[in-house]
C-alpha cells in the first residue's frame, strides 16, 4: 500500500510539473507576440526598407557605445536609432518611479526639457504656414503688454531678441515672490511693469534664452483662442500620432507625471519655475520623438520651403561653427557638412534629439536621472554619415 501511495504521488508530481511547463510556455508564446505586435506598429515607411544586413551591420556599433556608455543598465531611459523612420536599434531601461518601483517602458513619458523647443518652433511655422502669423510680425501685435517694439517672430525664434532669462530677472528682491508659482502670463506681465531692460539691442546678436519660448507659447494661445496644451495636441501631437505626448499642467499633473533624479535617484523637488511651457514642459517619449521628427520633415505636415528655414543658421556673427535656427541648434562645419540637434537640461532630466535629414536618420535619448551621458549620443551619427565624431570619444558633450 506504502508503495501504490507513493507511486500516485510521484505520478501527482509529475503531471502538476507538465501542466506548469505548458503555461510557462504559452505565456511566453504570449509575450512574444505582445512584443512583435507592439514593434510592428512602429515602422514609419518613410524610405525604402532596411535590409536585414544593414540593420544588423549597424546594430553591433551601436550597441557596443550602449554598453560602453551606460553599463549595467545605467540609463534610466529610453533611447533609440532609426533610419528612414525604420528602429534599427532601442533600450528602455530603469526605473521611472523610484518610489513606485514602475519600470521604464516604451510609454513612459519623460520630461524632455529644452528639445521642448523644437516642437513650439515646428508649431509656430504651422501657424506661419496656415497664414496666421508671419516670421517677421512684430510681437506686440500679438502680446498687447509685450514691450519691446522691435522684437518678431523670428527673432523670439532664433534667439536674438535680447530678452533676460525669467530663471535669474524672478530671482531678483521685489520681482517676484518665489513662495507663489510663476506662469507665463506672469513673466510677460512682470517685463511690461518692473522695467526690466534688454540685455542687448533686439537682432543684434544670438543670446539662446528660455524667456523667448515662453513668449512663443503664449503667441500660439492668443493665436488659436486655446491653451498651449490644448493648441499642441490639435496642431502636432494629434496629426502626428503623438499619442503617449503631453504638455504638463502643473496643477493636474504635478503629482502623477514622472520624476526626475540626482545621479544617485535622490528625488528633486519641483520648485517656482516649473508651471512655464513653451521653452520645456513637454512630456514624451523616444517613439513619439521618432513620429514627429519624421513627420516633421514630410511635405505633407509642413512646407518644405519653411521648414528649411529652421535649417538655417541665424546666430553667427562671428566665423565659427556653432549655430542656432529657428528652432534647431546646428554645427556647421566649413566642409558644408551640417550637424542638426538640440540638446536639454531640467532638474535631473536630459535630452537629445538629432536629426539627419540627408540620410533621414534620427537619433533619441531621453532619462528621468541625471546622466551627462545621453549628449554622447552625436557621435553615433559617425555611423550614417561624414561627421568628424568618434563612437569611443569620452569628452565633454555639450
Amino acid at each position: 500500500m506504502i508503495f501504490i501511495k507513493k507511486a500516485n504521488i510521484l505520478q501527482i508530481l509529475m503531471l502538476l510539473l507538465v501542466l506548469s511547463s505548458c503555461k510557462e510556455k504559452n505565456k511566453s508564446q504570449s509575450n512574444t507576440t505582445a512584443n512583435t505586435k507592439e514593434k510592428a506598429s512602429l515602422v514609419i515607411n518613410s524610405g525604402p526598407k532596411l535590409s536585414e544586413k544593414y540593420i544588423e551591420s549597424k546594430k553591433n556599433s551601436i550597441l557596443h557605445f550602449y554598453n560602453k556608455n551606460w553599463p549595467h543598465n545605467s540609463l534610466n531611459g529610453g533611447f533609440l536609432v532609426a533610419k528612414n523612420g525604420q528602429i534599427i536599434f532601442e533600450r528602455y531601461e530603469g526605473i521611472s518611479n523610484h518610489k513606485t518601483k514602475s519600470e521604464m517602458t516604451s510609454t513612459t513619458p519623460l520630461h524632455i526639457a529644452s528639445v521642448s523647443k523644437v516642437i513650439t518652433a515646428t508649431a509656430i511655422l504651422k501657424l506661419v504656414s496656415a497664414g496666421k502669423i508671419t516670421l517677421d510680425q512684430k510681437a506686440t501685435t500679438i502680446l498687447k503688454e509685450f514691450p519691446y517694439p522691435d522684437v518678431t517672430i523670428k527673432t523670439l525664434l532664433n534667439h536674438r531678441t535680447g530678452m533676460r532669462n525669467y530663471a535669474y530677472f524672478t530671482e531678483k528682491k521685489g520681482i517676484w515672490d518665489r513662495h507663489k508659482i510663476l506662469s507665463n502670463q506672469d513673466i510677460l506681465t512682470i517685463m511690461a511693469t518692473k522695467g526690466i531692460d534688454l540685455e542687448f539691442k533686439t537682432n543684434t546678436r544670438f543670446s539662446y534664452c528660455n524667456t523667448n519660448y515662453a513668449m512663443l507659447a503664449l503667441i500660439i494661445e492668443k493665436i488659436t483662442g486655446k491653451p498651449y496644451k490644448d493648441a499642441m495636441q490639435e496642431i502636432v501631437f494629434k496629426p502626428l500620432g503623438m499619442k503617449d505626448t503631453y504638455v504638463f499642467d502643473y496643477e493636474k499633473d504635478k503629482l502623477t507625471a514622472t520624476p526626475s533624479y540626482r545621479g544617485n535617484f535622490s528625488l528633486i523637488n519641483m520648485d517656482y519655475l516649473d508651471a512655464i511651457y513653451g521653452d520645456k514642459n513637454i512630456y514624451s517619449t523616444p517613439r513619439d520623438l521618432l513620429k514627429f521628427d519624421d513627420g516633421r520633415n514630410s511635405a505633407s505636415f509642413l512646407d518644405p520651403k519653411l521648414l528649411k528655414q529652421a535649417f538655417i543658421g541665424y546666430s553667427n556673427e562671428h566665423k565659427g561653427t556653432k549655430n542656432y535656427g529657428l528652432g534647431m541648434r546646428m554645427i556647421n562645419w566649413p566642409t558644408g557638412q551640417n550637424f542638426y540637434f538640440h540638446n536639454g537640461w531640467w532638474h535631473g532630466n536630459t535630452s537629445a534629439y538629432i536629426t539627419l535629414p540627408e540620410e533621414k536618420v534620427t537619433i533619441i535619448a531621453l532619462s528621468n536621472k541625471f546622466n551627462r551621458s545621453t549628449y554622447k549620443v552625436r557621435n553615433l551619427a559617425a555611423l550614417f554619415g561624414d561627421y568628424p565624431f568618434k563612437l569611443d570619444d569620452d569628452g565633454k558633450e555639450e
